[in-house]
């Protein structure tokens, strides 16, 4: 088994991935998507939208941070189920997956406009995704209750997509004392192993990143 996941090491929807590898225990090679890469990376996916996960053993490469999850799940299953088998759970758990790319798109709305040249801000478009994301820090108050996680007792692809997307959401925007639940439910995901070591191993490049 081959594996090779191309990604950057502060890049958010690479956490998301690196999270469900770690989770799963599978081995794997990673490039960083750099200068020295990006060519190669380029002409593997034009799209130019990381990560990607390429399977030698399968001849088979999958983008999309979601579907790389699902097909984690489907061919190197380990401990962590990320999708239930039951039809209706793994809706619900592909609909909060869907809330938190949704919290991640818009929240860099606000991060770029950080680092915009003087005279080239959008005031109000960052106002808007800022009204967005309190908006989306509501939905998910109210559906985390007493659940240890987003759909829940169990860890799944939706708390993948949680994490990385609640790491740089509440530093950028923050939760003013009006979500406990999730504050709480931030530091359960800080504190998971999987989570925890790809926020070690990216911490020496945060420097890169106004936003981390």
């Amino acid at each position: 088994m081959m594996l090779t996941l191309y990604g950057h090491p502060i890049s958010s929807y690479t956490w998301k991935v690196l999270t469900a590898l770690y989770e799963s225990g599978t081995p794997f090679d990673f490039i960083t998507v750099d200068q020295s890469a990006y060519a190669d990376f380029i002409a593997k996916w034009p799209m130019g939208k990381f990560p990607i996960l390429l399977d030698s053993d399968r001849h088979s490469m999958i983008t999309e941070t979601s579907i790389i999850i699902e097909y984690l799940d489907i061919y190197y299953p380990g401990p962590t189920r990320f999708l239930p088998r039951d039809v209706d759970a793994a809706l619900e758990v592909r609909r909060w997956d869907r809330v938190f790319d949704h919290l991640n798109t818009t929240m860099s709305k606000v991060v770029l406009d950080n680092i915009r040249p003087e005279g080239q801000h959008d005031p109000i478009g960052v106002e808007e995704a800022k009204r967005a994301i309190h908006a989306i820090y509501g939905v998910v108050e109210a559906q985390l209750g007493e659940r240890e996680f987003i759909v829940g007792d169990s860890f799944t692809l939706a708390d993948c997509s949680a994490a990385p997307a609640l790491w740089y959401g509440v530093r950028n925007v923050p939760l003013e004392g009006k979500y406990p639940r999730i504050s709480a439910y931030r530091e359960r995901l800080i504190a998971r192993p999987s989570f925890a070591r790809a926020l070690k191993e990216s911490k020496p490049l945060f420097h890169l990143y106004p936003g981390a």
